[in-house]
């Protein structure tokens, strides 16, 4: 799903050799925290509230990791939005560990959530054609905006349902993210192999 290999120049620098390695642990937080979620057969609100908050804080660090990684221009309009990104995350996170609960991290996260996918919906769009990550920010934004979406519709059913959507949202976004890590970290060696020859 990374393509193109060469962004437009003019408009954003190469993405690094090293960018698969912010996304590959990104992929290994989201996986984990599914995996989590789909053994977890009865989490108390507390649980809820410190596995979720670290998932989501640990995706938004992750984000800002990547940053200078992906070739966005720092000061620029995209740089800044995923910057938002994920400050966003982080102080979701923080606040579901904080205030644990059904509602809290129903509408928190959601919130988080959501505003993270549109962030990497426009990060997906405005970088077509320059950034290597496009298309994995735009599925990652829907599947971003659709976990954010569902989230509300929950809050009812109690911690292990909300565990189990956000969960499932995160193991599709991390077998995404494995994808795009893996596609880069073999383009990276490629590139190296031919820089030796």
């Amino acid at each position: 799903m990374t393509f193109p290999k060469t962004p437009d120049a003019t408009t954003a620098r190469p993405a690094s050799a090293e960018l698969w390695k912010p996304v590959l642990f990104r992929a290994a937080v989201a996986l984990a925290f599914g995996a989590l979620t789909v053994f977890w057969a009865s989490p108390s609100d507390t649980g809820m509230g410190l596995s979720g908050g670290i998932y989501l804080a640990a995706t938004g660090v992750v984000l800002f990791w990547g940053i200078n990684k992906t070739g966005l221009v720092a000061g620029t309009r995209s740089a800044k939005v995923l910057s938002a990104a994920g400050s966003v995350l982080v102080g979701a996170g923080a606040a579901v560990m904080l205030v644990p609960g059904a509602l809290a991290f129903g509408t928190v996260a959601a919130a988080g959530l959501g505003l993270a996918g549109a962030a990497e919906l426009y990060l997906g769009f405005a970088g077509r054609g320059r950034s290597v990550l496009a298309r994995d920010w735009i599925a990652s934004g829907v599947i971003g905006l659709g976990t954010a979406a569902a989230l509300p519709f929950f809050i009812g059913l109690g911690p292990h349902a909300l565990l189990g959507v956000t969960g499932g949202g995160a193991i599709i976004a991390g077998v995404l993210w494995i994808l795009a890590g893996l596609t880069l970290r073999h383009d990276a060696r490629d590139d190296s192999a031919k820089a030796v020859n």
